[in-house]
């Protein structure tokens, strides 16, 4: 009797313990339960029924129609959709490249204690990052346009043709490609600066005491232990590239012949355009997948020495 006593009380007691502690902490759970509350309907919630929503077919008003897999099928055959994703990795190629060397190398300049008035160079090259993007978009507009766009009557009084920079294929990419790097030059900067002062200065004496030239110092001892902030850049750079929105709606708007769309102008377009957001759905799926897949490949083969 007094063992079955001994095994109830054992099986109630971390109960009861768990409900007081609870009870003790139920103005903190009240605090931070607005979190939570507003994460399930404007995160958890959306999700879970943009899961559903892409096996259906819906216009936003009316009852849905369940169409299974039709939507995954038919995307396949979207050649709108799969020209944004390669817009994707040739905006990749074209711009992070360029992007990120020009950041670690204004990161270097501005990280020696030899240059002046570094803070206000610094402020200077992180303002195209707070700057409307849209605003910008349309500056660059007015800047490269083929007929009246400053760059070209700059270009005339050389003696240059005009040059079709938004109105060609590759001249669109490239316009679209230097405001990306302006806008966002700025922001891999700081991040890489931060990661450069995290770096002991004694690391790098030493190298140039044991003779290395600064030259080598640089890539033998800064380079490595900078790599986990190059890989971030990388990787939220990519991300960027697919995921472009205010820079195209603004400076392109997906032309000429969709060179520039990206998969989000694509989905949004599906979406608030042609009304049917369950293929949308399926489309940002398929899109959040192929993006998951590149980063993980980036952190393989980038990250596998770390």
């Amino acid at each position: 009797m007094e063992a079955t006593q001994v095994l109830k009380g054992a099986s109630v007691k971390p109960k009861s313990r768990r409900a007081h502690e609870v009870y003790k902490a139920r103005w903190a759970y009240l605090f931070i339960s607005p979190f939570f509350i507003l994460f399930g309907i404007f995160g958890l919630y959306p999700m879970l029924f943009s899961i559903y929503l892409s096996f259906n077919d819906w216009k936003g008003v009316g009852p849905m129609q369940w169409v299974g897999l039709n939507n995954f099928q038919r995307l396949l055959s979207d050649t709108v959709f799969w020209q944004a994703i390669q817009n994707g990795f040739i905006l990749l190629l074209m711009y992070v490249p360029v992007m990120l060397f020009l950041a670690l190398a204004l990161a270097v300049i501005l990280n020696s204690q030899y240059v002046r008035g570094y803070r206000i160079f610094r402020t200077l090259i992180f303002l195209p990052f707070i700057t409307n993007m849209v605003a910008a978009g349309f500056a660059f507009r007015i800047l490269l346009t083929m007929n009246n766009g400053l760059v070209n009557v700059a270009l005339g009084y050389l003696g240059i043709p005009p040059v079709p920079w938004l109105e060609s294929i590759w001249g669109a990419r490239v316009s679209l490609s230097l405001l990306i790097i302006w806008a966002w030059l700025g922001y891999n900067m700081v991040i890489m600066l931060a990661g450069l002062q995290t770096i002991p200065h004694d690391l790098t004496e030493a190298a140039l005491v044991d003779g290395a030239t600064p030259v080598r110092a640089f890539f033998s001892i800064t380079i490595p232990l900078m790599q986990p902030v190059i890989l971030f850049c990388l990787i939220t750079s990519t991300i960027g590239s697919f995921g472009l929105f205010a820079e195209v709606a603004a400076l392109t708007g997906g032309g000429p012949a969709n060179a520039t769309i990206t998969p989000l102008i694509r989905i949004f377009n599906t979406a608030f355009r042609s009304l049917q957001f369950g293929y949308a759905s399926a489309m940002a799926y398929v899109f959040f997948a192929l993006i998951f897949a590149v980063t993980l490949l980036q952190v393989r083969f980038f990250g596998r020495e770390q």
